[in-house]
């Protein structure tokens, strides 16, 4: 059975729910789907398992946004895993099938209008040891500490770039854990130059500054200008080695610093979930500043497709602020598209957009990927963990032939693992990109196709007996 509404939409975060109650709020039947058992995202999920949370700024946030979305007339599906997405050219006229693994079974869904606010990934930049068990990302760090109350070791190396150092940081510290150092990629120089920026939300870089603080004042050694080198380690991450980096993130000459640890937190900043989007062949552009790949939109967040909208980091990683007020906005333009008088509306929040975006850009551009940092990827290194693809696998591909992201993909299964290019993506790009001196969109991006996610041929079947299977009447003879 398919229920049908005037708009789906995929993640309950601050984007995909902000989108939900708007358009609810005057008068659309909406359907909002995510994977967690409860709305937040990655910025505000909310706490499982019993652990109450820590009542700070965050989880006060995601429980306002919780509640309104849980007040709307919104109908809300958690648990729901979206495998595949079905729209305009793709075997529709008009309108999207969505289909969701839920508690029983497959769930489709149908609308005119799809709201995709799937966020982002987490970029690691490959080294020697990345894949060592006890190695996380900044982003995985938080989920630990947000949603389950623990921490990831007890003597943490945390390191990359970005405002999640200092989040991760004091969350850590919050919880006991000894922090044996503090790597960032960025000069103390880049902060300095991002000021302006940054005092635009006074609020916002008040707060980063007590984070960051915390940290140091538990004694936490700080080095700016620093990378890791590499992860040491027989069965997991055992020995840190940093050193200094460039402006540009490539390693240079000067001492390199090693650290006992029993876990190494770790990330380069945020590319797109840009999957449904180019499920649905919707028009993509590069942008290095804003997370890679991401479809274009219109001023309303309309993409390229008709009746399909993207918000949220999936759609340019702008950080939460903007995700918000893009799926507000989007919200909005559903109701408009069915009769609504929301333009005084929609123009408060074009003006919120233009005042938050400086911020949004000094921080997008402290996590925006260094081309010389992945160049300096040694070739023994892994970049595709799902398939074991090396650097100096992919580089001999390219020297055998390859000349676009499939073809490379042909040459090595780079990308055709369970995360699906989700993780290798965007070095493996890069590294073509730089061997071949060309653009990244000359090298092009993989193909989105179903499933959007790993799902087991069990669950999609669901139970059943073969007694229940129809068999047709034999033909006569």
């Amino acid at each position: 059975m398919t229920a049908r509404f005037d708009a789906i939409v995929i993640g309950a975060g601050p984007a995909g729910a902000e989108a939900a109650i708007a358009a609810a709020r005057h008068g659309r039947r909406v359907a909002v789907l995510d994977e967690q058992p409860a709305a937040g995202g990655q910025v505000w999920r909310a706490p499982v398992g019993g652990f109450a949370g820590k009542g700070d700024a965050d989880h006060r946030a995601g429980d306002d946004l919780r509640e309104r979305l849980a007040a709307s007339p919104a109908t809300t599906q958690f648990g729901r895993r979206v495998w595949s997405v079905v729209g305009p050219g793709l075997g529709r006229d008009t309108g999207f099938r969505v289909d969701a693994l839920g508690p029983d079974g497959n769930e489709s869904l149908e609308a005119p209008a799809l709201v995709v606010a799937t966020g982002a990934h987490e970029r690691v930049t490959p080294f020697p040891g990345w894949t060592l068990p006890g190695v996380i990302g900044l982003a995985a760090a938080t989920v630990l500490l947000k949603s389950h109350g623990a921490a990831p070791g007890a003597r943490v190396v945390v390191a990359g770039c970005g405002p999640l150092l200092a989040v991760v940081a004091a969350g850590l510290v919050a919880a006991g854990v000894e922090i044996a150092a503090i790597v960032d990629r960025a000069a103390r120089r880049d902060w300095a130059m991002r000021l302006p920026a940054l005092l635009g939300r006074p609020s916002l870089a008040l707060r980063g500054a007590m984070l960051a603080g915390r940290a140091r004042l538990a004694g936490a050694p700080f080095f700016a200008a620093h990378g890791v080198r590499r992860a040491e380690g027989e069965e997991a991450v055992r020995r840190v080695v940093i050193g200094p980096v460039d402006a540009q993130g490539a390693p240079i000459a000067g001492q390199e610093r090693a650290f006992d640890c029993d876990a190494l937190v770790v990330g380069h900043g945020l590319t797109t979930a840009c999957e449904v989007t180019r499920l649905m062949r919707a028009e993509h552009r590069y942008d290095r500043l804003r997370g890679g790949w991401m479809p274009v939109v219109d001023q309303a967040f309309r993409t390229t497709v008709e009746g399909l909208y993207a918000v949220g980091d999936g759609a340019g990683v702008r950080g939460q602020i903007m995700a918000s007020l893009a799926g507000r906005r989007a919200g909005l333009a559903i109701a408009a598209g069915q009769g609504a008088d929301v333009a005084q509306e929609c123009a408060r929040i074009d003006r919120a957009l233009v005042r938050a975006a400086p911020f949004s850009d000094a921080m997008a551009s402290l996590m925006a990927q260094r081309p010389a940092e992945v160049a300096a990827i040694a070739a023994g290194t892994v970049v595709c963990r799902c398939e074991d693809v090396t650097r100096g696998e992919i580089d001999a591909a390219i020297t055998d032939g390859a000349r676009d992201i499939d073809q490379l993909k042909h040459f090595t299964r780079c990308g055709m693992g369970p995360c699906q290019g989700r993780s290798c993506s965007d070095a493996a790009e890069e590294l073509m990109a730089a061997a071949l001196n060309v653009s990244r969109e000359t090298v092009g991006r993989w193909t989105g196709r179903p499933p959007l996610r790993p799902v087991a041929l069990g669950e999609m079947i669901g139970a059943f007996d073969y007694a229940d299977i129809p068999i047709p009447t034999p033909a006569p003879l």
